[in-house]
């Protein structure tokens, strides 16, 4: 019987505060992971300029590519990110614009888990319907259930931002596996 390899996968957070719950639930994902999936946090959105054509002429910023290079090498991507406005925050938007207009763009084809945590009782569910809106655009395979709206977030973090709500932590285990099925069954 061989051993189930194992899966790289990264990950984004679509806020940029240091206080921030979708940032704490990012940082929460390798413990809560399967054993076979490794997951690694990607910095750097906060350096990516303003998405301009003008400067697309110039060449794309070193952020930019790097960020593009991990997640091209990653067996999948999860993206945890608060609602802004009912939406996208405009600094993760900008980063997917940035990241959309390289020659081989990297969400094509790639595996993509969403979560979202929010002070709100809906927890970011306007958000993750945009995003996906924009991933099915891009050609991404986006993960569907479970989905997972961290709600009431304030509630559900301890004073060093760590989650300690076992229903958050339950569904995020199981939509990790889930994901970790879904990676599998399309071959990455």
């Amino acid at each position: 019987m061989s051993e189930t390899p194992p899966l790289s996968v990264v990950s984004i957070c679509g806020s940029l505060r240091k206080g921030s719950f979708n940032a704490a639930v990012q940082r929460s994902l390798p413990e809560l992971a399967p054993s076979a999936m490794s997951i690694q946090a990607l910095s750097g959105i906060a350096e990516i300029p303003l998405y301009n054509a003008d400067l697309q002429a110039e060449g794309f910023a070193k952020p930019v590519t790097d960020m593009a290079d991990a997640i091209r090498k990653a067996d999948g991507l999860i993206i945890c990110s608060p609602e802004y406005n009912y939406s996208i925050p405009g600094a993760l938007k900008n980063a997917i614009d940035w990241l959309s207009r390289l020659k081989e763009q990297p969400f094509a084809g790639k595996p993509i888990l969403l979560q979202s945590a929010s002070g709100g009782a809906l927890g970011g569910v306007r958000m993750q319907y945009h995003l996906r809106q924009v991933m099915v655009f891009l050609e991404a395979l986006v993960f569907n259930r479970p989905e997972v709206f961290v709600g009431s977030a304030q509630t559900k973090f301890d004073g060093d931002l760590k989650l300690t709500d076992q229903a958050s932590r339950d569904i995020i285990k199981q939509q990790l596996a889930g994901f970790e099925t879904f990676i599998r069954r399309i071959g990455r």
